[in-house]
């Protein structure tokens, strides 16, 4: 398929759409808050913004990221923890509505391709691009093509048990991968020494107006780019289970470069470094094989549009209107 297609990016709470060209570039793009709690309107907030982009682009495919499982057909997202899909078959409805061939694709996984096609991962066939963000989620490509698994929900790597019976995780689990290096773990991390040892965390107090409750992802990283001593720690502690995570993956899938997107990715060096002396330490065989590379994402809060709105060009399970498919 040649053309512009739409790549939209389904969250728990906006809804992403964007005009993507051939060569990765995002040509126009619109939002809408998602109505988590009702399925018909998620699909309503869709269809409204791809149908503006419409307006003024012709377009010839829809990408969707959905933030949740979706099958090996890339049509139906069989559960989603921030939305009340379960089971929903999103292509099929979707198709009807817009008279356009759709693909349904993870949302991580869609960011692993957009990064593996235009962004970091491009001179790589074989690489896992993980986001950090309130949760760990992750896409494997590997010859050049996304890994999903015979069920489709390969690459949930967020979910990988790092403590056995650690914290309670909201998959319902124990000790999560996501639990210890997330946004989320991030924050509660630089809570707990705020409440603990303030005098340790005083700029990050200062930064909360001296309540630790507030203290807010953005600004721990801004206090560890500036040296404050209670952000970089935070940092250490979040870049030692990410990088031993990597470790891990690297023994199953042995890819030749990780690629860190996400929201917390925005730390830059101050996360990316800690990560690579970690994952290097714990690297199995290490100084007898070669040794995954580790980026930082480039195309930030376009790469789920981009990845999708590429998917649904290149695809040969997209939907095709008034098909059975």
């Amino acid at each position: 398929m040649s053309g512009l297609t739409v790549g939209v990016d389904v969250g728990g709470t906006k809804i992403a759409a964007g005009v993507v060209d051939e060569s990765g570039k995002l040509i126009a793009s619109t939002r809408r808050e998602t109505p988590a709690t009702d399925t018909h309107m998620v699909l309503e907030a869709i269809a409204d913004g791809v149908g503006e982009l419409r307006t003024h682009h012709d377009v010839v495919g829809v990408g969707i990221g959905a933030a949740g499982f979706v099958d090996a057909a890339r049509a139906t997202v069989m559960f989603a923890p921030n939305l009340a899909w379960r089971d929903e078959d999103l292509r099929g409805e979707l198709s009807r509505a817009l008279d356009l061939p759709v693909v349904v694709e993870n949302d991580a996984n869609a960011v692993a391709w957009a990064e593996s096609r235009f962004g970091a991962g491009r001179d790589h066939d074989d690489l896992v691009a993980i986001t950090i963000g309130t949760g760990v989620g992750g896409g494997i490509v590997t010859n050049g093509r996304l890994l999903r698994g015979g069920y489709g929900v390969a690459a949930e790597i967020g979910h990988i048990t790092m403590v056995p019976y650690g914290r309670r995780c909201g998959c319902g689990l124990q000790g999560c991968w996501e639990q210890y290096g997330s946004g989320r773990a991030l924050v509660g991390e630089a809570r707990e020494i705020a409440r603990h040892s303030p005098a340790f965390a005083a700029g990050l107090l200062a930064a909360a107006g001296g309540d630790a409750e507030a203290i807010t992802g953005e600004m721990v990283t801004a206090a560890a780019q500036q040296g404050d001593v209670g952000g970089l720690h935070c940092f250490d502690e979040i870049g030692r289970w990410i990088g031993l995570g990597l470790a891990q993956l690297a023994a199953v899938l042995d890819p030749s470069l990780f690629v860190i997107g996400g929201g917390v990715s925005a730390a830059g060096e101050v996360l990316r470094g800690r990560v690579e002396e970690t994952f290097r330490a714990n690297l199995t065989g290490r100084g007898h094989r070669p040794v995954a590379e580790v980026r930082l994402a480039e195309l930030g809060w376009e790469s789920g549009m981009v990845g999708a709105a590429d998917l649904a060009r290149t695809s040969d399970d997209s939907a095709v209107p008034g098909s059975d498919r």
